[in-house]
Formats: C-alpha cells, sequence, structure tokens
C-alpha cells in the first residue's frame, strides 16, 4: 500500500514537472537577484569567461577572477571596473590541485566566502588521439573534468553550512554526446556532466533547497577554440557556430531562474535524446550524413599548422 502511495505522489510530481518546464519555456520565468553576491568565475580572460563576468557585474555582483594568463584577466577586471562593480584577479594554474586550495585559501581571506561559482575555463588537446603528447591529454582532463572537483571543494562547504549558494557548470554538448577526434575533450566533458548531476542529487537528497545548480551545455561557441571545426555545408546555414555573447546570454537567464540544465540552441537536446533511444547504427549513419564524423578534422589540421609555425593559442 505504501507503494501504491508513493508511485501516485511520484506520478503527481512527474506530471506536474513536465507542465511546469512546458509552461517556463513559453513564459518568463521570474529572475533571482544577486546583488552583492560574490561571484567566482574561472577562465575568467577568455571569450566566454569575459563576458560572463560582464554580465554578472550588470547584475550587481562582486567578481573574483580566475585565470591562468594574467594579462588577458586584467583586461577582463578592467571592463569590468568601468561598469562600476567590485573586483579581484587570482592567477591560477588549474591543471593543479594544490595551486586551486591555496588560492581558495586566499579568496576567504582576502575577499570573503564564494556565493556563486562559475567553472567555465576549458581547453582542448586539438591533436588525434595517438599523435597527441600525453601531457596534452592530460592536462584537459585535469582543467575541464578534475578541477571541478577541487573548486566544489574549496567553496561548497561555505554553502551549505549557508544552506546558500550556486554553483554553475559551463560543460558542452560534447558532453552529452560525442564525435571523432577530439577523446580528450568529450571524455572531460562527459566527466563534467556526470559529476555536475551527481552533487546536484547529492544536494537535493540532503535537502540543501539553497543551493542551486545550473549545467551549461552550448554547441561549438565561435571563440576561435574550435577553429576550422564544420560539419556538412548545406547544413551549416541551420547549426552555424553559436556567438559567443548569445551563448553567455541565454546561460545567464537560465542561472538568474534557476534552472537545472540549457542546452544552446535547444536544437542540440534532440541529439541528445536520439544517441539514447536510437540503435548505435543508427546515430552513426546521421553523424555521417550531417558531417558530424569529420568535423573536427579540419580543426586538428588548423591546430597543427600552428604548433609547427610556433603559434598555439591558450584557450
Amino acid at each position: 500500500m505504501i507503494m501504491f502511495v508513493d508511485l501516485l505522489l511520484t506520478l503527481i510530481d512527474l506530471t506536474c514537472s513536465i507542465l511546469s518546464a512546458i509552461l517556463q519555456t513559453f513564459l518568463s520565468p521570474r529572475l533571482k537577484c544577486i546583488d552583492g553576491e560574490l561571484c567566482l568565475i574561472t577562465g575568467a580572460g577568455g571569450a566566454l569567461g569575459r563576458l560572463f563576468a560582464l554580465e554578472f557585474a550588470k547584475e550587481g555582483a562582486h567578481l573574483v577572477l580566475w585565470d591562468c594568463n594574467a594579462a588577458a584577466n586584467e583586461q577582463t577586471a578592467k571592463l569590468v571596473r568601468e561598469l562600476g562593480a567590485q573586483v579581484r584577479t587570482y592567477t591560477v594554474d588549474l591543471s593543479k590541485r594544490q595551486s586551486i586550495y591555496e588560492m581558495a585559501n586566499r579568496v576567504r581571506a582576502e575577499v570573503g566566502y564564494v556565493s556563486i561559482l562559475v567553472n567555465n575555463a576549458g581547453v582542448v588537446a586539438g591533436r588525434r588521439f595517438l599523435d597527441c603528447p600525453d601531457e596534452l591529454l592530460e592536462r584537459t582532463l585535469l582543467v575541464n573534468c578534475h578541477a571541478l572537483f577541487w573548486m566544489t571543494k574549496a567553496f561548497l562547504p561555505h554553502m551549505k553550512e549557508q544552506n546558500h549558494g550556486h554553483i554553475v557548470t559551463v560543460a558542452s554538448a560534447l558532453g552529452l554526446f560525442s564525435t571523432a577526434c577530439v577523446e580528450d575533450y568529450c571524455a572531460s566533458k562527459f566527466g563534467a556532466v556526470g559529476f555536475h548531476e551527481s552533487l546536484t542529487h547529492e544536494l537535493i537528497a540532503e535537502n540543501l533547497n539553497g543551493i542551486k545548480t545550473t549545467l551549461v551545455c552550448p554547441y561549438i561557441v565561435d571563440t576561435g577554440m574550435f577553429a576550422g571545426c564544420e560539419i556538412r555545408e548545406e547544413l551549416r546555414s541551420l547549426i552555424p557556430p553559436l556567438e559567443p555573447l548569445y551563448t553567455v546570454q541565454q546561460s545567464m537567464k537560465a542561472i538568474l531562474s534557476e534552472q537545472q540544465m540549457i542546452c544552446i540552441p535547444r536544437l542540440m537536446y534532440i541529439p541528445f535524446l536520439a544517441r539514447a533511444m536510437l540503435p548505435w547504427e543508427a546515430n552513426v549513419a546521421t553523424y555521417r550524413f550531417m558531417g558530424g564524423d569529420k568535423c573536427m578534422l579540419p580543426f586538428i589540421k588548423n591546430t597543427e599548422m600552428k604548433t609547427s609555425s610556433g603559434h598555439i593559442k591558450s584557450c
């Protein structure tokens, strides 16, 4: 009898959740106020990180910016200060666990407790798997995946004490479905998605309803990180690379409305569902039709040319 009642209540919850999601698709959700919140953004010197910093500054948040590129990070801080926001910068190597913990201690001592954590930093090796040096493969996993563990361990305890906070994981559509020749990136983003979802379940199980999480899974963003990547020519206008500002603005709407997950564009939900529902061979046939099976080859060629000429863009 108890199981029957639990099943009935679960079905009611499922129905309400689906109806709520449908309504939020068509109605403008209420956006929360983050004025005065302390927000830490990793990869703040890059294109997306800089735009996130500016958007959070517009909302009145105080900012802590982390990046391995001190000059680029300071440039972001300069733009943020022009908006009148408070900001501190730190040069951090996210591939080193001890560096993360030491800098987290500095932030707590010098600025205060972080209530919004935006794990945005990301890298990719840009090499064929067997041609890629081991250290580059490790670096992708350390920055894109392992750093999420250390960042969260550093800043989550105080959020739990206060039952207040927000953790944002900027993953990728390639954390929901994969493509060829970027094994390091796909593995790291699948790991990021798995970590984020498990963490969210843990917070819910502990009834820490004041700590929110948002998973951001964008398609390829036109930041230069995947320069040269292209799908079938006839489909490029249908699924073009995302504009960085659009990506961040959509992400901010999801964060401020406390949406648990967002795929950008919404079209990305289709391959995500197809991967789970269709036979493997059907997914392979679809990839071939769209040119997804070889879309990374021009990107890898570009990376190899930059490497041979001694010019590699930092991501």
